[in-house]
């Protein structure tokens, strides 16, 4: 399975074994051996190989290496919440090291699959970033890499403003208004503008008109009774 080493190929078979009769369900898991430095390049890029250009994941690797370099932090793996899952274990880790993390792979992907905080996910977010990419590339060879660079910095300023519970909203469901007979709208001007509703019929106006409408139901009740 992709680039793995035979011995780390009999390990993960074990460990996927153990997994399924453990009673984990996951997505197929492919394991890719890379180098620290791919693994902090996916890592400043959260993770996915391929992300559109800015400058913000060229610092992010910075970070990373340096930390790397200077002892301070170490990347064991990095997965991700797609279908098929992509596993990525780092060169030169003890083969310890390997196997427990390929075991918490598969955890992490039990986890993917079934958890509903994950059942929204694209699972094929990875093309659809690659489609992202590969259109602002486009748009820096038309307008230039100063304008593009700007417009995605005010786009990321607003990231932390997205709600992450947005997905789990069922919009299509709009709480049932009281209906109204026609006696009670007949009066009203149309209004296809809600902040122009006050002004168009404003609300002495309508009191007024549902006052004498009361008025008149009432005189045809005293009607049929008399």
């Amino acid at each position: 399975m992709a680039n793995l080493t035979p011995e780390l190929e009999r390990e993960r078979v074990k460990i996927c074994k153990i997994a399924k009769e453990a009673g984990l369900d996951c997505f197929e898991t492919i394991f890719e051996l890379i180098t620290y430095d791919q693994i902090n390049q996916f890592a400043a890029y959260g993770g996915f190989p391929v992300r559109y250009p800015h400058w913000k994941f060229g610092m992010e690797y910075e970070h990373l290496s340096k930390s790397y370099e200077y002892g301070l932090s170490k990347i064991y793996e990095m997965v991700i919440n797609t279908d098929p899952c992509y596993a990525y274990l780092m060169e030169g880790n003890a083969m310890m090291d390997q196997k427990l993390v390929m075991a918490h792979v598969y955890g992490h992907c039990d986890f993917f699959k079934n958890n509903i905080w994950f059942s929204k996910t694209d699972r094929k977010m990875m093309d659809q970033m690659a489609n992202h990419a590969t259109r602002i590339r486009r748009y820096v060879d038309r307008y230039g890499t100063e304008t593009i660079e700007n417009f995605i910095d005010v786009c990321l300023s607003l990231e932390n403003l997205i709600d992450r519970f947005s997905p789990y909203v069922d919009r299509s469901i709009v709480p049932k208004q009281p209906e109204a007979g026609p006696q009670d709208t007949d009066f009203l001007l149309n209004v296809n503008r809600p902040y122009m509703r006050d002004y168009i019929n404003p609300p002495a106006f309508v009191a007024e008109q549902k006052l004498k409408m009361q008025e008149l139901a009432q005189r045809a009740q005293s009607t049929q009774h008399s």
